[in-house]
């Protein structure tokens, strides 16, 4: 990354799926990001406009820490595609085919594919209802709540329904009353899926603290989770969001996510 005046935070601009993403490099500096400047920085109009900004930063635990904002100024502690743009970056900079990420999530793996795209294990999912978390306790497969639909933690609580046409559904309206939830103590992210195989899903998200979204990489290992627990699908599964295909493999190791990215453009913000 290019080296700015003190008074300008360098960053990068990502997106996975047109899931996209600002990304500060603080390895080695002190911090300068915080929800003030995620606020600003992720205004559309008046800054560069996100769905998430990612910070790196030094751990002893792997090979880098990520924290991550979203564009309400609230933080989160996983964010599926910045992991896997990140991932690509470090990895082709660093001449690694694989690397260790450090995230309030946990540590995760990632590693380069064949074809180019990059892989990240998000980990197992949170199934219990204090895990993802819940307001008291309950089955997270089908909540009480109409449309039944299934409660997973993947470092970030999702709710899922599962429905005939997800291209039916006012996303923004039962999006953003399904994330203040009063089941959902720490809010929710919100997806809706419909099946089109016993391999494939189609899904559109809601994001918690961001809105609507043209991919999200946790809730997308959350929906394959949930549509296996509900004996929709096996549990290798390929998601068609707004943005694309990503492809999502619940294993025994953990949740592995698989799709492309892309590095956009990078730039500077004065602060």
């Amino acid at each position: 990354m290019v080296t700015y005046d003190a008074t300008y935070l360098p960053f990068m601009k990502m997106h996975g799926l047109g899931n996209d993403f600002v990304v500060v490099d603080e390895r080695g500096i002190a911090p300068r990001v915080d929800a003030a400047v995620a606020l600003a920085m992720a205004d559309r109009h008046r800054g560069v406009g996100f769905d998430q900004l990612a910070v790196l930063s030094d751990t002893d635990h792997a090979d880098v820490h990520l924290t991550f904002w979203n564009s309400d100024g609230s933080q989160s502690a996983a964010c599926g595609n910045a992991t896997r743009c990140i991932a690509k970056y470090l990895m082709e900079n660093g001449g690694k085919d694989s690397l260790l990420i450090a995230t309030a999530r946990g540590i995760l793996e990632a590693r380069s594919t064949e074809n180019g795209q990059t892989s990240v294990n998000m980990g197992q999912p949170q199934l219990a209802w204090d895990a993802v978390p819940l307001a008291r306790a309950m089955d997270t497969l089908e909540l009480p709540i109409d449309g039944a639909p299934t409660a997973t933690g993947m470092g970030n609580p999702h709710c899922t329904f599962f429905v005939p046409d997800s291209e039916a559904v006012d996303l923004r309206a039962r999006g953003a009353a399904m994330e203040h939830h009063p089941l959902f103590p720490q809010r929710t992210n919100v997806q809706f899926a419909s099946l089109i195989a016993p391999d494939h899903l189609r899904m559109r998200v809601w994001e918690r603290g961001v809105g609507v979204t043209l991919a999200s990489g946790s809730s997308s290992c959350a929906t394959a989770v949930a549509a296996a627990r509900r004996g929709l699908t096996g549990r290798d599964v390929t998601i068609t969001l707004d943005g694309g295909d990503l492809q999502i493999s619940w294993r025994d190791d953990g949740v592995w996510m698989t799709g492309p990215t892309a590095h956009v453009f990078d730039g500077q913000w004065r602060l």
